[in-house]
């Protein structure tokens, strides 16, 4: 459905007042997060499911804040996605038709692979200069969470952006993290060599881009150094969701490798999906590869059983199980799944960050 369309059946669907409230936030993100001159701005989301539309009423927002702007916006909903489908043919025609603009992405589980544009969404967005945020996962929220959501969105970028590139100089110029917990993660990870990236929401370069919320720092190991337990007391993401954990998932690692899983039923959800990950991949081999630690900075995320928002939680951290080759690692999967626990102990070569 393109503008005029998704229009009318948002208000069909008793979702327009929803967006209307949205974009009153959002109105301030796409300045400070984007800074938006006179171009053009693409925006694509999906119909959701009932009870859980999050997708379209946030890219509507996004729309009716672009027009208060005074934008030359376009508003496009599909089907909803999961991994291994396909964008709609229109959305790929508005993509490539596109020349050097934004573009917002409002997914209830992923945006779709983009066909001939290419392998890679941010290969994509980079070739052509665009700018870009994004919010996948929105499936797990349940419409009611809309306001949660635009909390984590609405901060104050400046203030949280210094204390993001503060952290990444740490992660810059340390050799190993070790982190523990009350719950019993302890965790050497090591990082000589490895630069931090810092998801803090400015994304005003010609292409760049990144998530909304934004809200941690994180890092990729230095190959398979990475060794001991962690115990997943928050979230932890598997191919199909998000889990809210109620019994922790305790992890085994050795040499950067996942060897052991235990725990309830989270657990076993967790093993089923790294299981099925393997059974469908070309090198299974990494399929339970830890590829990366993040710290959550965000101080008005919450955890609530949405990867876009828990792994940005202030007082969390998590580690990423699979593929990093897009943000700059070596480990190539079929899989990213990240993994939250809560009140990190963390030391950067023997001395304690302080947030």
């Amino acid at each position: 459905m393109e503008t005029v369309e998704t229009l009318q059946w948002m208000r069909d669907a008793n979702l327009y007042p929803l967006a209307e409230h949205c974009s009153l936030i959002l109105r301030k993100v796409l300045p400070a997060c984007l800074n938006v001159q006179n171009e053009k701005v693409l925006i694509v989301g999906d119909t959701g499911a009932e009870g859980r539309q999050l997708a379209p009423i946030l890219a509507t927002g996004y729309y009716l804040a672009a027009k208060g702007l005074k934008l030359d916006a376009k508003l496009i909903l599909q089907g909803v996605k999961a991994k291994g489908d396909e964008a709609e043919a229109d959305v790929q025609q508005q993509l490539a038709e596109l020349r050097q603009g934004v573009i917002l992405l409002s997914m209830s589980d992923k945006l779709g692979s983009i066909g001939e544009l290419g392998k890679s969404f941010r290969k994509f967005i980079k070739k052509n200069n665009h700018r870009f945020v994004s919010a996948m996962g929105l499936g797990d929220l349940r419409t009611e969470d809309t306001q949660y959501f635009l909390s984590a969105i609405d901060v104050s970028y400046k203030p949280m952006q210094a204390q993001h590139e503060s952290l990444r100089k740490m992660f810059d110029e340390s050799k190993e993290i070790h982190v523990t917990t009350p719950a019993g993660t302890d965790l050497h990870y090591s990082i000589e060599g490895i630069s931090g990236i810092s998801a803090d929401g400015n994304y005003t370069q010609p292409g760049t881009g990144g998530n909304l919320p934004a809200g941690e720092v994180y890092a990729s190991p230095n190959g398979a150094k990475v060794e001991g337990t962690v115990v997943i007391d928050g979230s932890a993401r598997t191919h199909e969701r998000t889990i809210l954990v109620r019994k922790p998932i305790t992890l085994k690692i050795e040499k950067g490798n996942i060897t052991e899983i235990s725990g309830g039923k989270e657990s076993k959800e967790l093993e089923k999906a790294l299981e099925w990950a393997a059974s469908q991949a070309k090198n299974p081999g990494s399929i339970r590869r830890v590829c990366e630690f993040g710290i959550g900075l965000n101080p008005k995320a919450q955890i609530m059983g949405a990867m876009i928002i828990d792994d940005k939680t202030l007082g969390t951290a998590h580690i990423g199980i699979g593929s990093n080759y897009w943000f700059g690692g070596s480990i190539y999967a079929l899989i990213h799944l990240d993994q939250v626990f809560r009140n990190p102990t963390i030391f950067f070569d023997g001395k304690k960050l302080e947030l």
